[in-house]
């Protein structure tokens, strides 16, 4: 894996940690909508984002007529007796807070049948709430309220009047949750998705760069081929040739005998080919098909490699040191790769004897 690639994993692993570990400490504020007929039997409506909802609560909405435990306004009896027909849901629980956990109050008014249980702090608190934990009371809609709030609701009730609660969902909240950590969260997501795109578009664009320099290169070595093959001295066979006269010559290339009128090119090693099949064969293996001179190396075309250097690279030979009496000798386990094709003499040499009595009777001397 490319150790950039793993960076960027790591730190989508960082973000994700860091997401689950600040979602357990969001809240959900809650939003308490009142309603109720006051002594004039005037309709009296009220709302307020003042509550919080449990760190285990249900996170939904519900709705119900507000009840308070007669005996015990903190709720923590076990059988708690409320001032309302509980046979008749629904019905919300209001429980002061103290002297039993968050769980055994919840608990208690849920299996009276409560649909929801509020819990208000204890005196001299305000409007302050906190965050409950009631990991032992599940599957309830619970929420807190101030004292403020909670003593109202519950005078309202002891005076007699039927008041209903509409509880609902109101807005996340906790550590840059509203702001900062949202412009956090956008931020790095950018900043990601940004170096991510930018980074395969290099890799495509290098790639791409080196593609593209690799064809130029073989458009100008094939460029290059073509024209050092065009000095190659080509022949036309005539009746009395020695390639004509017998059937065992035969250019290499196709294994078609010559015949007499046909285009041939003799190479810088001395062998003879039908022109039509010997150029394409060099233009796609530079060699003589008979032995393996490097023909167009001898004509001064250089292969380029990666780097643009024409030196071909040196062959991975595995050496081990072998210990001797007084010497170490190193020999190699593993030969390089395949034969390297041969210098081609410059001075040329034709084994066809015809030709060489036309040079020779053209030059004034034997050919060499």
């Amino acid at each position: 894996m490319d150790p950039k690639v793993g960076q960027y994993l790591l730190f989508f692993g960082f973000l994700s940690g860091l997401v689950r570990c600040s979602t357990a400490m969001v809240f959900w504020s809650a939003v308490v909508e009142l309603s109720y007929k006051d002594s004039q039997n005037i309709s009296v409506r009220q709302s307020c984002e003042c509550g919080v909802y449990g760190r285990h609560s249900l996170l939904e909405s519900t709705w119900g007529v507000v009840t308070l435990p007669i005996l015990d306004p903190k709720g923590c009896s076990q059988e708690p007796v409320y001032s309302r027909n509980t046979s008749v849901p629904p019905w919300i629980a209001l429980i002061k807070r103290g002297n039993c956990t968050f769980s055994e109050k919840i608990n208690a008014a849920k299996h009276r049948g409560a649909a929801a249980v509020v819990v208000y702090n204890t005196d001299g608190t305000g409007n302050s709430t906190t965050h409950m934990t009631h990991s032992e009371a599940q599957d309830i809609v619970a929420i807190m309220v101030g004292n403020t709030l909670g003593t109202y609701i519950a005078n309202l009730v002891k005076s007699g009047l039927e008041v209903n609660m509409v509880i609902k969902v109101g807005s996340p909240h906790g550590p840059w949750m509203d702001t900062y950590w949202l412009y956090f969260l956008s931020i790095a997501f950018f900043i990601v998705t940004a170096a991510s795109i930018a980074y395969f578009v290099f890799i495509s664009a290098h790639r791409l760069h080196n593609l593209r320099v690799h064809r130029q290169a073989e458009r100008r070595l094939k460029s290059k081929a073509k024209k050092a093959i065009g000095q190659l001295e080509v022949r036309t066979l005539k009746r009395g040739d020695e390639e004509t006269g017998s059937d065992d010559q035969t250019c290499a290339v196709c294994i078609e005998s010559y015949k007499t009128g046909d285009v041939v090119t003799v190479l810088t090693c001395g062998h003879i080919f039908h022109k039509a099949c010997i150029e394409p064969w060099l233009l796609d293996k530079r060699t003589c098909p008979m032995c393996k001179c490097d023909i167009l190396k001898a004509l001064g075309v250089e292969e380029e490699n990666d780097k643009g250097s024409s030196s071909p690279p040196a062959p991975d030979v595995t050496v081990i040191t072998v210990s001797g009496e007084e010497t170490l000798y190193e020999v190699p386990l593993t030969e390089p790769r395949g034969p390297e094709p041969r210098e081609c003499p410059h001075p040329r040499h034709y084994d066809n004897k015809a030709f060489e009595r036309d040079a020779e009777a053209a030059g004034g001397g034997p050919v060499a």
